[in-house]
């Protein structure tokens, strides 16, 4: 931000701590070592757990914070990209400056609001497993519902159907940044790139881990741009599909499955 720009609005600025560090130190490990698994390791932290984290920043994000390396002689690897590794610049010059607060941060970097705009991102909790910024495109209200297009990124667009009241409660309108949350267990998979149902969302991409459980397993999808979408479905289903990384696949959402939101 430059000095002739309007002044950055602290309120409700709290000191960064808890997840949001966590973290930071998992995108500076696995920057060092080229490594998710490494990264955890050396953090305490299950292989999934990191994973985990690593989507959903990159899900938060409106460019890719970590991207996969492809294989090789070298077995391939993860590392941070150059707007990845400037976003944990910010944060440790913001650590560094907390004690000069506010007189210090406005001259910090230039595009330091877009980055404090982020780190806000990471304080909604939610137990919805798909978290998805977007923007809206399109609001179109019914009598009594509204669909909205929220594009997140890509190419990729999502539909949501919610009440008209929802639309004006949330000041939904072209142009808005809106939070786009599913449950994995309401995502439907499929192999067959021509199946027609009555989901109006489908996303397209590869799987890229798939996890199997007792009853049920988590499968992965990495979107083109490097987004992701996890669902829930059962072992058998695994199977009957022959899920598995590198296999191409879609993920089928309805409308009246997507929960918008917006920042408080």
């Amino acid at each position: 931000m430059s000095k002739a720009s309007s002044p950055i609005k602290l309120e409700g600025l709290s000191k960064p701590r808890g997840k949001r560090w966590d973290h930071l130190e998992l995108l500076e490990r696995i920057d060092s070592s080229g490594s998710i698994s490494a990264a955890a390791t050396a953090m305490g932290m299950s292989y999934k757990a990191a994973w985990q984290a690593v989507e959903s920043i990159n899900n938060l994000s409106r460019e890719p914070v970590v991207i996969r390396q492809p294989g090789g002689s070298t077995g391939g690897g993860t590392c941070l990209t150059e707007y990845g590794r400037r976003m944990v610049a910010t944060y440790r010059r913001l650590e560094q400056a907390w004690a000069a607060v506010p007189s210090v941060i406005g001259d910090m970097m230039d595009d330091f609001d877009q980055y404090y705009s982020m780190s806000r991102r990471f304080d909604m909790q939610t137990s919805a497993r798909n978290q998805f910024l977007g923007t809206v495109k399109a609001v179109k209200k019914g009598a009594v519902n509204a669909e909205v297009i929220v594009d997140i990124g890509n190419a990729a667009e999502l539909a949501a159907i919610i009440t008209n009241d929802s639309a004006d409660h949330l000041a939904l309108e072209s142009g808005s940044e809106v939070f786009a949350l599913v449950k994995a267990q309401w995502i439907i998979l499929t192999t067959d790139t021509n199946l027609k149902t009555s989901a109006r969302n489908t996303l397209t991409g590869t799987v890229v881990r798939c996890q199997e459980g007792a009853v049920n397993a988590e499968v992965v999808i990495e979107l083109p741009g490097g987004k992701t979408v996890a669902s829930i479905i059962t072992n058998e289903s695994v199977k009957t599909l022959n899920l598995k990384e590198g296999v191409k696949a879609s993920a089928l959402i309805k409308a009246s499955h997507i929960i918008l939101a917006v920042p408080s």
